[in-house]
């Protein structure tokens, strides 16, 4: 069972291992989370205060594997220009347009196909 901890409970905790001397160990068990937790809890305080005690978002912050939205815009011409051409034949074109090779891939073209067809309908 997963417990949520407000940015109070963090404080207090932090507060019990800093100034009353309380083990980590012995705060965790009392607040049900586990000690690595607690002093990830307390580099973050030490970094950046109450501020970072604040929950946080699990988005990433990038993802490396995404499109160019260049690369993107132009496929969706291509595709608009050529319904039946598919991948094989737009990422040729894209390549002799000189776009570079890890900015479109056979599988990211792939996937860019499902979803315009899925934005856009029928044959993408």
């Amino acid at each position: 069972m997963v417990y949520t901890v407000s940015v109070g409970q963090r404080y207090q905790a932090v507060l019990a291992v800093l100034e009353d001397g309380l083990m980590v160990t012995e705060v965790a068990g009392k607040i049900g989370v586990s000690r690595q937790t607690r002093h990830a809890w307390l580099r973050r305080y030490a970094q950046g205060g109450l501020d970072a005690l604040a929950d946080r978002s699990h988005r990433p912050r990038s993802c490396p594997h995404q499109m160019d939205p260049q690369v993107q815009v132009r496929l969706v011409e291509l595709r608009q220009a050529h319904p039946t051409w598919g991948p094989d034949r737009l990422l040729y074109r894209l390549e002799r347009e000189n776009v570079d090779r890890r900015a479109a891939n056979r599988p990211a073209l792939d996937r860019t196909a499902a979803a315009l067809q899925r934005s856009f309908g029928g044959a993408a």
